[in-house]
């Protein structure tokens, strides 16, 4: 069977031999050495990526009304599809709370191995999840968090507040390599209710507070084009000056970039959230005041399906020392420009 590089890419912790024998961790159970004394030492991979246990795997998530939220299925489903051995079992997306409990509870009445569900709302589905686990299914929580680990074996997440850190972190550094010594920051933020847009723009605030700086005009969207458009025109109207603007997230970048075009505004830099291809397109040709955008990768769907197959095959991780899958793993926010842009192409979704 052949794999798309981009695939082989996302599963770099779980591949035989995917990251080497020369990733070593080791581990003494005292701080004295000696022959007799056991030592814990990754194997380098194992035989994690050869054909095993056939493993069926329910998946749940929202409905793919937002590109990111569509590129979570389209992850989850490409990589079931290279592994041999995974049965992949996905529930119809959908954004109300009963169906998808539903749902979820089909997939546990037929006993699949392992599921996977991202939660359109996680408290509401935080029973849901404990009553898989209570069958004896084990549950990879990803991204929206269920409000008690006793309802997820595995959860496997983003950081929103390195995302804020790592934005205010770009800008600050832009800024003084430019000599800008009192600059004016805005910030385009999603949903102020949801606790992903206040981590990520305390975050943000943060880190900007560490450089001398501080957030100016901030508006919030709801991660479309049409309310990035809106709330972006508005911000630009009440700042006839600009040194660099965070936007939360690419999808409703789009908006944003309209509103900055159609005002005909450029003497600022602006970094984008979640690593659309659009975003990382405009980045590499460098013909918009988009200059970075901070990744928020629905790349965990592949890794959480990868997890999933060592879970119903009762592996671990090869390239860890420890027996078991962690019971919580968060991926890296790293910021895209100009110069790395290339090697993360292959994770921009649409």
């Amino acid at each position: 069977m052949s794999i798309d590089p981009s695939l082989a890419r996302r599963r770099f912790l779980f591949g035989a031999g995917a990251l080497g024998a020369s990733a070593v961790l080791v581990g003494c159970t005292s701080n004295e050495s000696g022959a007799d004394q056991p030592q814990q030492v990754a194997q380098g991979g194992g035989d994690n990526a050869a054909k095993g246990k056939q493993v069926t795997i329910g998946f749940s998530a929202p409905a793919a009304d937002h590109g990111w939220i569509a590129a979570i299925t389209k992850n989850a489903q490409a990589q079931a599809e290279a592994f041999e051995d995974v049965t992949f079992k996905a529930t119809e997306g959908t954004n109300d709370v009963n169906q998808q409990i539903s749902q979820v509870e089909t997939l546990i009445n037929e006993k699949v191995d392992v599921l996977v569900i991202l939660p359109h709302d996680g408290k509401a589905l935080t029973a849901t999840g404990q009553a898989a686990m209570d069958a004896g299914i084990p549950v990879i929580n990803l991204d929206r968090i269920f409000d008690t680990p006793l309802a997820y074996r595995t959860w496997i997440g983003g950081d929103n507040y390195r995302m804020g850190v790592n934005a205010g972190n770009y800008i600050a550094e832009q800024m003084k390599a430019k000599g800008v010594s009192n600059p004016v920051i805005g910030e385009v933020a999603g949903i102020d209710s949801l606790p992903l847009t206040q981590e990520r723009s305390k975050g943000f605030k943060d880190a900007l507070a560490k450089a001398g700086l501080q957030v100016g005009p901030r508006v919030s969207a709801s991660f479309t084009v049409e309310t990035g458009e809106q709330v972006t025109t508005n911000l630009l109207q009440g700042a006839s000056k600009l040194d660099a603007l965070w936007n939360h997230d690419d999808d409703q970048g789009v908006g944003v970039l309209a509103a900055i075009t159609a005002a005909n505004r450029s003497e600022f830099i602006m970094v984008g959230g979640a690593g659309s291809k659009a975003a990382m397109d405009h980045i590499k040709a460098d013909n918009t005041v988009l200059k970075a955008t901070v990744l928020y990768n629905p790349s965990m769907a592949s890794s959480a399906v990868s997890l999933a197959r060592l879970l119903g095959q009762a592996k671990g991780m090869g390239d860890l020392a420890e027996h078991e899958i962690p019971s919580s793993i968060t991926t890296y926010s790293a910021v895209v420009t100009k110069e790395n842009v290339d090697d993360y192409l292959d994770v921009g979704f649409s």
